[in-house]
């Protein structure tokens, strides 16, 4: 099942993608990740993996795995959880208003979890639209301390 969107980031195009390719500044725009850590060696790129530790209704631990990297154009990744993978991208546009950041995902639940697909396509969708347009708030605010091109 799958889960898309779009949102527009008054911000240069590396502003954003760099930000969100590090993983580790995730929890300053997503409420319901508790934590975010890098668990690969090296510069972020193909092959970095973070752990991350969310809260809430269906919260979990999951791991993500960049499985392409075009800087600053796009990041695919794979994340697995206890009861769902999803494989997606990040597609980062340079547009007149800044950046075009669009997000797919296609959603594997697993077990019982196979049984609520429209419903967890649903949250699914209401939660990326939250977590993008945070990300844009965060990023279109005063520029906290750590946010590339301060």
């Amino acid at each position: 099942m799958l889960v898309h969107g779009d949102v527009v980031i008054a911000r240069p195009v590396l502003d954003v993608f760099d930000f969100v390719a590090d993983e580790r500044n995730e929890p300053r725009y997503n409420t319901r990740m508790v934590r975010a850590d890098k668990i690969t060696e090296g510069p972020i790129g193909v092959g970095t993996r973070f752990h991350s530790v969310m809260t809430g209704a269906g919260g979990a631990d999951m791991t993500i795995e960049f499985t392409e990297f075009d800087r600053p154009r796009r990041i695919a990744e794979t994340t697995h959880m206890t009861n769902m993978d999803i494989d997606g991208a990040l597609t980062f546009e340079p547009v007149a208003e800044g950046t075009r950041l669009r997000w797919e995902w296609q959603l594997r639940p697993r077990g019982f979890l196979k049984l609520f697909g429209p419903f967890i396509r649903r949250i699914g969708e209401r939660q990326e639209s939250r977590v993008w347009s945070a990300l844009k708030t965060v990023m279109e605010s005063e520029r906290p301390s750590g946010m590339p091109g301060r």
